[in-house]
């Protein structure tokens, strides 16, 4: 049972974590209901990249390998989608 003695820092960045990273899905989900077509909003690489380094810093504390390694790919992949993103805003004027 989860008691306010327990719950450490590393737990509330899990779940902050996992709750950024569930953002995304409800932002994309309106920004393409609004459009009425599938879009990408920059908001959702934001929350995606957010969430992913809050649930790697609490794969790390845990020295979970799996959970590790299925976040640490995403923080460079949403990164890099970020840069492009910023790099390529004025190309399209």
């Amino acid at each position: 049972m989860m008691t306010i003695e327990n719950l450490n820092i590393f737990l509330i960045i899990g779940f902050i974590g996992q709750g950024l990273f569930s953002m995304r899905f409800i932002i994309q989900w309106l920004a393409s209901e609004k459009a009425k077509k599938s879009v990408i909003p920059f908001s959702f690489w934001t929350f995606s990249l957010g969430g992913s380094v809050l649930l790697l810093i609490y794969a790390i504390y845990k020295k979970d390998p799996v959970f590790i390694l299925g976040q640490a790919p995403n923080v460079l992949i949403y990164s890099r989608n970020i840069y492009l993103i910023k790099k390529n805003k004025g190309v399209n004027k």
